[in-house]
């Protein structure tokens, strides 16, 4: 039987990158193991680099009005709150205040990374 680098450290089953749900910001990271000086092993995700915004295709563009959160966005918008980090991916923000602090300025609601939109007429 197989081990991940979780597993020293935790004691628990093997876990991958793949036990994430689908619907998770870090599903199908790697997890990745740092060996110490000492001989510990540090597991830790590999760092997970931003798409760029051009990988989405466009569903509209939503102004931003004050007082307004990401998880409120995503959750009128994409029907979940805990999906916030989609429209963050969406434009090319790694953080969710990075959007919501531009009060008037617009963000893009668009389709999951890789997912196509309806062809150019």
């Amino acid at each position: 039987m197989s081990t991940t680098p979780l597993q020293p450290i935790t004691g628990t089953a093997p876990l991958s990158a793949t036990a994430f749900p689908a619907t998770s910001r870090y599903n199908g990271v790697p997890i990745v193991t740092l060996t110490t000086a000492d001989g510990r092993v540090i597991a830790y995700l590999q760092r997970r680099i931003l798409p760029s915004p051009d990988n989405f295709a466009l569903l509209q563009l939503y102004t931003v009005t004050q007082g307004e959160r990401m998880d409120n966005i995503a959750a009128k918008f994409l029907g979940d709150p805990e999906q916030y980090w989609r429209i963050c991916d969406a434009n090319g923000a790694m953080r969710p205040e990075d959007l919501t602090q531009r009060i008037g300025g617009t963000v893009r609601i668009t389709l999951p990374q890789g997912v196509p939109g309806a062809p150019s007429a």
